[in-house]
């Protein structure tokens, strides 16, 4: 789409409403540029926000590689002033999503801190001065869909038995699940890893709970008895139970959570690969393991639940969330918008304008349940070359007071700073949603723009994917 218009006529033929500006106001006086100041008093410089991307290719101990700090200098590149963990760190071994996942353990942190240092470094180098530079750790256990050893083989930590998600991942009805022991013993993991990213310079830390890994999948586990499951109250005692530990233990440290806003049963392809809502209900007709969604209306949305858990979070004394939704293990294009799906995946069932749509509908409605916490928004790559026409529109508006830039980063890192002076977008370094950064891992491939970063292009790995998507196409 070549005008605003053309993209404002796009918008409305899809019956979404997604606020548009027709034009970018650059620093200082845009909204983008302008500071915002946490509870605690942290200013963060400009409203861009860099989400968490793993590029499976740590070491198999957890230590970033050259590939790691690559990435990480590019979110420094990047001009945008708060970083969203820079990718996922697991909080033991058995919790990785992979092999090459890094880990936040006594021995990874002088390497994780180096880490941080190179990111923080290359923004000073660009812009000067990092005191309005925010920069956090996201902490996670991969639950369900733990891969530690093999990149092809499951070894899942259960919440709860799952009757769709259990049958589409082959784990048997007589799989183990979590006791509350064990989750007890978990916990002091993720506060000792809080413990470990301040020492070594970190300023926040994301209690991650999205996209179906360990944290979400406590949010759903209306069916797990004792302690950790059935009520709300219960299905949030992992979340506050670590929150008031490393409010105890780690004093000072901000901390966020990432949080999976809304979720629908997943999602299988159709004989034309188009993908369709798997149709399950229980014997009394309901689906209830999608947080956010209405259980007597599978595929629809819920926020009661969503709205009281941002309540309970401005309690606790977190400052910082950020909104995602479902899993891209078994509904992607609700995560994460895109024509192209992954090799895994499947066509969209809707135009990935509508998923946009929805990412920004919902995010607004939640900040304005709780407009005391900072809020950061999702899903804004597919907007491609307009997205800072809305990402600035949305600021504007106070439905989001951060827009996060996920996988476009790795094409394009400079996008923000170039937005902030008034540049023009350089078009050929822009995500155009391909899918190969999901496709290389999911093969057992490093994560990276193979289409569009000239860096990647050059490496081995991007005729694999080329063979691998041609495979596909057959």
């Amino acid at each position: 789409m070549k005008t605003i218009e053309e993209f404002r006529n796009h918008v409305a033929s899809q019956n979404v409403e997604i606020p548009i500006d027709s034009e970018i106001v650059p620093a200082p006086e845009g909204a983008l540029a302008q500071s915002f100041i946490l509870k605690s008093g942290k200013k963060i410089g400009n409203r861009f926000c860099i989400q968490p991307m793993e590029g499976w290719d740590a070491t198999t101990d957890g230590k970033p590689t050259d590939l790691v700090t690559r990435r990480w200098k590019n979110f420094g590149l990047s001009g945008a002033k708060l970083i969203w963990g820079g990718e996922a760190a697991a909080v033991r071994p058995d919790g990785r999503a992979n092999p090459n996942q890094l880990m936040i353990l006594d021995d990874t942190m002088q390497a994780i801190e180096n880490l941080r240092m190179a990111l923080v470094d290359e923004h000073k180098d660009h812009y000067g001065q990092t005191d309005d530079l925010l920069v956090g750790l996201q902490l996670t256990h991969s639950g369900r869909f733990c891969r530690p050893n093999i990149k092809t083989k499951l070894e899942p930590k259960i919440v709860y038995h799952h009757p769709v998600l259990d049958k589409l991942f082959g784990i048997t009805p007589e799989y183990p699940v979590l006791t509350d022991t064990e989750i007890d013993d978990l916990i002091g993991y993720y506060v000792r890893a809080a413990k470990r990213a301040q020492t070594i310079g970190f300023e926040f830390v994301d209690v991650k709970h999205c996209h179906g890994y360990l944290g979400h999948e406590f949010l759903s586990a209306v069916e797990r008895p004792g302690k950790y499951g059935g009520s709300f109250e219960n299905r949030t005692r992992f979340m506050r139970e670590i929150v008031k530990g490393i409010r105890s233990e780690c004093p000072g440290l901000i901390i966020g959570v990432r949080f999976s806003s809304f979720d629908m049963p997943p999602f299988r392809p159709d004989e034309e690969n188009v993908g369709c809502m798997v149709d399950y209900r229980d014997q009394n007709g309901r689906y209830p393991y999608a947080f956010g969604g209405d259980p007597d209306k599978p595929g629809e949305i819920k926020l009661d639940e969503p709205i009281a858990l941002m309540n309970l979070m401005e309690e606790l004394g977190v400052e910082l969330v950020n909104f995602s939704a479902a899993s891209p293990y078994y509904n992607p294009h609700l995560t994460r918008p895109a024509y192209y799906p992954p090799s895994d995946g499947y066509l969209p069932p809707e135009d990935p304008i509508v998923g946009v749509a929805r990412h920004i509908k919902i995010a607004g409605e939640l900040k304005h349940a709780a407009p005391n916490l900072a809020c950061v928004g999702s899903g804004y790559s597919y907007l491609q070359d307009w997205t800072p026409h809305v990402a600035q529109a949305v600021v504007k508006a106070g439905l989001i007071d951060f827009a996060g830039l996920g996988r476009s980063t790795l094409s394009y890192p400079e996008l923000p700073a170039d937005v902030l002076a008034g540049r023009p977008l350089i078009r050929n370094k822009i995500c155009r949603t391909f899918s190969d950064c999901t496709t290389a891992p999911r093969k057992g491939l490093v994560s990276g723009c193979y289409p569009l970063d000239d860096f990647y292009k050059t490496r081995p790995e991007a005729e694999e994917v080329k063979k691998i998507k041609k495979e596909l196409q057959k």
